[in-house]
């Protein structure tokens, strides 16, 4: 599970400037981890959002920024890519992305964005996804051709400081299942989707993340809450003494999966952030820490379902009585490895280029240089993780229900492939946090290579079981 982050969200009114950058200063000293400012362009008593944030990183060291949610239809995803990862190469990796398919037409259209039906603006915003994420991503040129977004060769870059978490703002089931499919975050506000509510929307995230082959647990659930602080409880939610606010955060936690509360101030803004910070979330942590189980430590992934005497095997066939779409299966998993093993040298690459500099003679050295490397590695390992739980989700969706459907036979290979994946997964977590951690502590790159070492060792075996028993190439890839 995620840990438990409690910030601020704040109204960006221009004739409110001052007082809104005294709550920031004060949401940093306070402890708190994030700072979410709404997205409205159209808005004209409105600071512009992504000014804003720059003065605020300016202005603040430690706390997270995040757009709670950029307007999308007037911010295109290849210009936002880049303002994005700028403001978090310039913040030192403080930037998460909260994306919204966008409300208030008449606004949006009368500021020269295009009016979009609702299936139209949640398809646009998944094709956003898309762009953003691939022009994050180092490597060649990117094309992409979609409905409402399209890059037509564009390079990759400047590239973030640090894998940079889209959260993606849902009520409606499309929204949801869009969020559960391909976010990394969930924003949802107490204002428009009450706690009865989301335990509702909850469940319609999780099934779609679990259908596309991804932990529900993976995907951060922020919540923007609002109430009011009393001596007394009253009727509604966040209505009493901050005992009561704790209470309810927990059970939140706890019953829905939250991991973010994003408090929404009201009058006595600052009274109500010092409640927040020093009396809420601390009841709140002590509260999740208690009840929490202690992690377990992880049986390594070799000694578990990747045994490889026990795998199943195909029956024995005759290669030249393969049929042609069998044939195909094998170019095609041919293929798609060893794009995977390209871009698993890439990971292994960026480990040794971190490892050098480290290990390099020299008399003075750029700690901001450093520091960057081993945010780039972070982006390598999160890139690489993301696009092979792609890969399996289509496996999982669409090849493995093919081939049984031709060869019943092949059943028990099937079975065990599926299970090597959530071997994989949890081996790609691990790289995660050992990249995470050397953030934190330089010293842990040997941990990474180790970390790469076994995802490269486990992966190399997974490929050439898959390639012999399932697409059937021969005994060479029986063998290799």
């Amino acid at each position: 599970m995620h840990d438990l982050w409690f910030g601020a969200f704040l109204s960006p009114r221009a004739d409110a400037r001052e007082r809104l950058l005294r709550h920031v200063t004060l949401a940093e000293r306070l402890g708190l981890d994030l700072v979410g400012i709404q997205d409205h362009p159209y808005e004209p008593d409105f600071l512009d959002t992504w000014t804003l944030l720059s003065a605020l990183a300016a202005r603040t060291e430690r706390i997270r920024l995040v757009p709670d949610v950029v307007n999308l239809p007037l911010r295109p995803p290849a210009v936002l890519a880049r303002a994005a990862a700028s403001l978090d190469l310039l913040s030192g990796g403080r930037v998460e992305l909260g994306l919204g398919a966008g409300a208030c037409w008449d606004a949006i259209a009368a500021m020269g964005g295009r009016r979009l039906s609702p299936p139209e603006s949640i398809e646009a915003l998944a094709e956003a996804v898309t762009v953003l994420r691939a022009l994050w991503t180092p490597g060649a040129p990117v094309t992409f051709e979609g409905v409402h977004h399209r890059l037509g060769g564009a390079r990759p870059g400047p590239f973030p400081a640090h894998p940079i978490g889209i959260w993606i703002g849902a009520r409606g089931r499309r929204m949801l299942e869009l969020t559960g499919r391909t976010g990394d975050g969930w924003l949802a506000s107490s204002f428009s989707s009450p706690p009865e509510a989301v335990a509702a929307q909850v469940k319609v995230l999780d099934a779609a993340a679990s259908d596309a082959g991804r932990d529900p647990a993976s995907i951060r659930k922020v919540y923007n809450v609002g109430g009011s602080f009393a001596p007394l409880p009253g009727p509604g939610f966040l209505d009493g003494p901050a005992s009561l606010w704790a209470e309810q955060l927990t059970e939140l936690v706890f019953e829905v999966g939250m991991t973010g509360f994003v408090l929404a101030p009201g009058v006595a803004a600052e009274r109500e952030l010092r409640t927040f910070a020093e009396e809420v979330a601390p009841a709140v942590r002590e509260a999740v820490a208690g009840q929490r189980p202690a992690p377990e430590r992880p049986v390594p992934a070799e000694l578990r379902e990747l045994d490889e005497a026990g795998r199943p095997r195909a029956p024995e066939r005759d290669p030249a009585a393969l049929t042609p779409e069998r044939r195909r299966l094998g170019e095609h998993l041919a293929r798609v490895h060893d794009g995977y093993r390209q871009e698993l040298r890439q990971v292994r690459d960026a480990v040794e280029q971190v490892a050098a500099d480290r290990t390099a003679a020299r008399a003075s050295i750029d700690r901001l240089a450093e520091r960057q490397n081993h945010w780039t590695l972070g982006t390598f390992c999160a890139t690489f993780r993301r696009l092979l739980a792609v890969h399996h989700t289509v496996e999982g969706e669409n090849v493995f229900p093919a081939v049984l459907e031709h060869d019943p036979a092949l059943a028990p290979v099937v079975k065990k492939l599926e299970r090597e994946h959530e071997v994989i997964a949890e081996l790609l977590g691990g790289l995660d946090e050992a990249c995470a951690e050397l953030l934190r502590d330089p010293s842990g790159i040997d941990r990474v290579r180790h970390e790469v070492e076994r995802v490269a060792e486990v992966l190399t075996s997974h490929f050439a079981y898959e390639a012999a028993e399932l697409a059937y190439l021969g005994s060479t890839a029986r063998t290799g």
